[in-house]
This record gives C-alpha cells, structure tokens and sequence, in this order.
C-alpha cells in the first residue's frame, strides 16, 4: 500500500514540476455504481435499519449525498458532477419504479453527465430511453452503434461538451464492450472497441478546439488503464463496472487516487454511493494535466441527511414497505455475499443459493447447479431476514432454467467461470452438486481440473441434469454453452430470490458454511 501512496504522490509531484501558475484548476465530483442505494446502506452494503442509522451505523443513501455534494461545491468555484454508470438495478425502488427515482434525484443533485452502465440495459433500450427522457444531463456512450435501435437512434450521444469556468470541456462515455453477455441491450446495438471508440471521440473533440477531455467509462479498472495507455489526449478516466475503491490512505484500495497512466489519471469511488469521489485536477494553457490530486469521501454517520431529501425518500419507499419489511427467515451468522469474495472462491452467500437452486430441483433429477457470483450483489447480516434484504442479494428478478447437457459441457461452463477470475468477472460459478480445483495462473480455458459431481468424477460423454438462473442459461456472462449444447430446456421456473427464501426457512435457523467445494491451486 505504501508503494501505491508513494507512487500517486510521485506521479502528482512530476506534474506539478516546473508549474508556474495554475491555468485553470477543475474540481471533479463523481459516483458509480449506484445501484438504487437511495437509502443508507449496511456495512455489508444491503439495507440498514432506522435504529442503525440513528445510530451512525450506516453510510450512503441520496439524502447524504445532497449534503456532501453541496458542501463540495462550497471548496470550489468550477465544478462538476458526473457518474461512472450502473444507476440502475440493486433494491426494490429499481424493481417497482425502474429508472423514474433515478432520474428524480440525479437531477435534484444536479449532474451535469453519466455513462451508460451495463446494467442500464436490463429491461431493454426503451427503459433506458425513458430515464434519458426525464434527466436534464446527457447520458453518453461511445463505444457502440445504436443507430439500429429506434428507442436509441439519434438521441445517445457518443461525447459532449459543456462550458465551465470559462472553458469547454468534453465529455466521452464508454460502456463495457461485453454488454450483450452482461445485460439485454437487444440485437440492435453492436458494441465496440473501448480504446478505438475513445480515439475517435477524442479526435472529433480536439479538432473542434476543445482541449480537456474527460471519459466517463463504465469499463472497469483494468480497462480504463489499457484506454489510458492506447490513447492520446485523454486528461482524466472516470471509472465503475468493478466497484474499485481508489484511495491513498486505505489500505483496502486497489490502487492510488487518482491512479496516473502517462498523464491521464484514472479515479473510481467504489459503489453504493458510500463515498463521494473528489478529483481536483489543474490545467495549463495547452489543455495539459500538471496536477491531480484527491481522494474518495466516505458518506457515513457524519455526514448529515438532508431532510427533505429523507421525507422524499421514504415517501417513495410507502408502496415497497410491505413486501421488504415482510420477515421471512432466521440466519445464525452474518453470510458473506461480498464482491471480492463470490467473484474469486467459493462464498457463503454462493453456496446458499446454489444449494437453494439443486434442492428445489433435485427430484427432477437435476443434480449440479451452478450460479455466476456476479449475480449476488450483498451480504445478509446475522438474525431475522426481510424479503428486502433477499431482493437486494437477488435483485434481478431471475427465474430457475433446468437442462439437461453433457459432462464436458459442465466442464466448459467452468472454464468460463474462472476465465476473468483476475479481474472479479462476474461470471466467477458459485456451485453445488460438484466440486472443482481451477489454477488462476493458467491459461484461460485450461485451468479447471478435479471437477466431481456426486463424490464420482465428471464423465465428459454422460448427461447430467443442471440448474442455473435464466441469465445464465441464456449466454449471459460468457455461458454460451449452454444456449448451444442444452436439451430439454426450462428457463420459466420460479424466482430465484423466493427458492432461497424458502430454502432458508426450511432450515431455520440458516448457518452459512464453506466446505471446499471451490479449491484454488
């Protein structure tokens, strides 16, 4: 960690070397990957009770953000807002509001852009189109050709720019070039190469005179430094899509803020809206970056609600109470869903589900059942369970798929599963029914071995039957398999989030457990 913290601090002090004056100084408030958390959210990143939060126990939520975004503005004369993506999708005001609370607050709080996030595509382009009716920003993204979708066409732009300070800035989004494996886009739309889509935007913009270029990417850290690094004329990377925390005095950070790659510097302000990024950037005459320096701010206890931001919320919130507060199990111990964890080994909350899955099916003779991690998005704290808590675990309203389809099938299916294990790919399998042993310094596709299904070893030529969700089962996050090699096929079962509630009921009190199912060379 220390290294990284020097490494910032070098990098910042090489631009300011030789800095006479400062031409022009921006100050860079950012979010990402919000996910619906208008409400204060647990340390384990699902919901947070009153009495917590009275208590100071809690972080986030918009009426937070009201207050901390207005006292930012405060320590500035030029100022923007922008977000990294993914507003969509996470808690219930998602699920019976879709992009309609968003769009309300996001204007409220005055952003001035947003990328498009993965997850602003999963009910399809008209939604999306919809939130893009009700805000008063535009909402970007490059890398793609949505001049074949009518609810898109002519309305998405590639970049923008907007005046601040007496100055132009622009303004590029990029969104994962993955999307149709992540999310429902529809046919329409083809995605493409970050760094070429970012070239070309950069391009149009410095020949319109415009010299300070921000990307609002929704790509992920690893990618938004392969953009830094294959492009030109890029001063800063606004990032989401992998919930990285960037700080120079956490030692839970993935890396510096802002992380510099040449002269551009990269930030991202982890998830959930609990910090608010602040980037505090200057610029010399010729548009060239000669300071970056910042850090995330942490929204808890400390940061005051504003009220009737609060009364709004919970307003909104009348229509979901009944279902959310509904308490529908026990759990003995707190079960880890965290991202870092599902999305590289085997987790508690992945076993939970999974065992969920194969025992609801197993007299239908199915008999391994696999779940991609990214699918599991929070912990569940120990004690009573509410339905709200279930949703924000499950919120993706994902049906059971049954099929039946060969051992070396399964065993591709795995392969897929730890082929982004490097880079908490969603699509990390949480398992039961099987165990396996995968090598992350192999070469993709060659790191799976072990696999055993019933305490016997996979056969490659027999048929097995197998549970997953709907998303899985359809090719979402690289499962392609299973659309081309999948018989008697069933994608239409119950919701996911109500098999594990009654999975848990079932064994009241739930006890999370690890049993090395998932083993790591």
């Amino acid at each position: 960690m220390f290294a990284r913290v020097l490494a910032a601090t070098t990098a910042t002090l090489a631009l300011t070397a030789g800095m006479a004056v400062a031409d022009y100084q921006l100050t860079i408030l950012h979010t990402n990957d919000f996910h619906a958390r208008f409400e204060p959210i647990s340390k384990y990143d699902s919901g947070c009770s009153a009495e917590d939060n009275a208590e100071g126990k809690c972080f986030g939520g918009t009426a937070r953000l009201v207050t901390a975004i207005a006292d930012a503005r405060t320590r500035s004369n030029n100022v923007i807002l922008v977000d990294g993506g993914d507003q969509f999708q996470g808690t219930l005001f998602y699920t019976y509001y879709k992009g309609k609370v968003a769009a309300e607050f996001m204007n409220k709080l005055g952003y001035d852009a947003m990328t498009v996030g993965n997850h602003e595509f999963d009910d399809g382009p008209e939604v999306l189109r919809g939130f893009m009716d009700a805000v008063s920003f535009p909402v970007l993204m490059s890398n793609a050709d949505v001049s074949g979708e009518p609810a898109l066409a002519d309305v998405l732009m590639k970049s923008t720019v907007i005046e601040r300070g007496g100055d132009r800035l622009g303004l590029i989004g990029l969104t994962p070039q993955d999307t149709p494996e992540l999310s429902s886009p529809g046919a329409n739309i083809v995605f493409t190469d970050p760094s070429d889509a970012v070239q070309a935007e950069v391009d149009k913009l410095t020949a319109d005179g415009v010299n300070k270029i921000i990307v609002l990417s929704h790509s992920g850290y690893g990618v938004d430094q392969v953009v830094a690094a294959n492009t030109t004329g890029v001063d800063v990377i606004v990032g989401g899509h992998t919930n990285t925390y960037l700080s120079n005095s956490s030692d839970r950070a993935e890396g510096p803020y802002p992380t510099m790659v040449g002269s551009t510097a990269i930030v991202s302000a982890y998830a959930y809206g609990k910090f608010l990024g602040e980037l505090n950037v200057t610029f010399d005459d010729a548009g060239n970056v000669t300071a970056a320096s910042g850090e995330p701010l942490i929204m808890d206890g400390a940061v005051a609600e504003d009220m009737p931001t609060k009364d709004r919320i919970a307003e909104l919130a009348v229509p979901l109470d009944e279902i959310r507060n509904k308490v529908v199990a026990q759990a003995a111990d707190a079960i880890d869903g965290q991202r870092e964890n599902c999305r590289v080994k085997e987790c508690a909350m992945g076993n939970l589900v999974a065992d969920a899955m194969l025992a609801r099916v197993a007299d239908q003779g199915v008999q391994i059942a696999i779940q991609n991690g990214g699918g599991l998005r929070a912990s569940i704290d120990a004690g009573e369970v509410t339905m709200g808590e279930v949703y924000t675990v499950l919120p993706f309203q994902n049906t059971l798929a049954t099929f039946q389809t060969s051992g070396q099938t399964v065993i591709d299916a795995l392969e897929n599963g730890v082929s982004q294990v490097e880079e908490s790919g969603g699509r990390f399998p949480q398992v039961a029914g099987l165990s396996f042993v995968f090598d992350p310094a192999a070469q993709p596709g060659s790191r799976v071995s072990q696999v055993m299904v019933g305490g016997a070893p996979i056969d490659p030529a027999a048929t097995y039957g197998v549970v997953t969700n709907n998303f899985v089962r359809n090719g979402g996050d690289g499962y392609k398999m299973f659309t081309a090699d999948a018989m008697n096929v069933y994608d239409f079962g119950p919701d996911l989030a109500d098999v594990v509630v009654a999975y848990m009921a079932e064994n009241a009190p739930y006890s999370p457990y690890l049993d090395g199912r998932i083993a790591a060379k």
